[in-house]
């Protein structure tokens, strides 16, 4: 009977220790399932650390584009300021151009109207219509802005 206890007390401590075995490679495989979880973990904070790189390069490219597009729109105003003022020193070129051959004409009627009495033809054949011409353009002249002046009172 003796042997039989130790025989039983062997077979118990056999199956505990079996299983402590069973239990210790179940505590094994978690740890490796655990240590695999943690490598995904681990790739998977490098992945988002590169997404994050990749993104902030994205922002500074959008970033450098808009102030490219800003430079090219000022580039754009200053160049449209420049024909402006050509555009406007033309017009001030003209303005004078045009004041100078107005007075260029005033010269020359004054001129024609000094000088109409002295002319050859009209002093050789006795008669000035030179100037009489010129006085009735002047006369006419005057006439109408006293008319239009008039016409401007009865209205």
């Amino acid at each position: 009977m003796a042997a039989l206890r130790v025989l039983v007390s062997l077979s118990i401590h056999g199956i505990s220790d079996s299983i402590n075995a069973i239990d210790g490679i179940v505590n094994t495989t978690n740890g490796i399932i655990n240590f695999s979880i943690g490598i995904v973990n681990y790739t998977d904070g490098i992945i988002n650390s590169i997404n994050g790189i990749v993104n902030s390069i994205y922002g500074i490219a959008k970033a450098i584009n808009a102030i490219v597009k800003a430079i090219y729109g000022i580039v754009e105003d200053i160049h449209s300021i420049v024909n402006g003022l050509n555009g406007l020193k033309n017009a001030i070129v003209e303005a004078i151009d045009g004041i100078v051959k107005c007075i260029n004409g005033i010269v020359n009627a004054i001129y024609g109207i000094v000088k109409a009495p002295q002319c050859h033809l009209c002093q050789y054949h006795g008669h000035k219509w030179h100037l009489d011409v010129i006085l009735d353009a002047i006369y006419g002249i005057i006439m109408s802005f006293v008319m239009q002046f008039m016409a401007l009172l009865i209205q």
